[in-house]
């Protein structure tokens, strides 16, 4: 896994801020298969140069996936965010911003997927405005080709309006859940990270 490798230079880093959106995106979409809890359970316990904060996060992730097997994680994550009816924590914007689900701010974030020519894919169950996906969009505006709209300022734009505004409440109800294991250290890990993102636009 690259994203624990440390960062010799600016195109370094901006590879590793977007694997660690898409690390995250993919352990809050689904519980980690072996395919990707292996090599988490085998990464070293350094953080990304760039982000030497996020350091005590990221060793307590791996220690704790590495305490846990697929199996297990698999449970704990049906049980925080599957079932029937309202979840144990929602990983949804529009709950912690407005308190409803498919409300205004889903509407405002359709609107600004579709200026940056994005839109849901129609095999997805999950709304847009589900974490898993916001932090898809993050990779992508890093990552992309199309510098026109993979850039810092539209990365900060989006980062402001639909990340900055609700992930800390949600990562806040992942830590302190007393059903939480494994997706509490990722609450913790993605606070971090989303704080260290935070003061980097900031800066610009």
């Amino acid at each position: 896994m690259s994203l624990i490798k440390h960062s010799s230079s600016a195109l370094d880093e901006e590879i590793a801020r977007a694997e660690m959106y898409g690390l995250l995106a993919s352990l809050f979409y689904a519980p980690p298969g072996d395919a990707l809890l292996a090599p988490l359970q085998a990464a070293v316990t350094e953080a990304p140069e760039q982000g030497a904060f996020l350091e005590e996060p990221w060793r307590s992730l791996v220690g704790q996936a590495r305490s846990m097997n697929a199996d297990q994680i698999a449970r704990e994550h049906a049980a925080l965010f599957g079932g029937v009816g309202k979840p144990e924590v929602y990983l949804f914007g529009s709950h912690y911003l407005s308190g409803f689900l498919n409300e205004k701010p889903l509407v405002l974030l359709r609107e600004d997927l579709a200026a940056l020519g994005l839109g849901r894919d129609e095999r997805m169950p999950e709304t847009e405005d589900h974490v898993a996906c916001l932090f898809e969009v993050m990779r992508y505006l890093i990552a992309g080709d199309d510098v026109a709209v993979c850039n810092l300022s539209r990365q900060a734009e989006f980062f402001s309006r639909h990340v900055q505004p609700w992930v800390s409440r949600l990562c806040q109800a992942l830590s302190s859940h007393p059903g939480a294991r494994f997706y509490a250290r990722l609450g913790d890990l993605t606070a971090a990270f989303v704080e260290v993102e935070a003061q980097g636009f900031d800066l610009l």
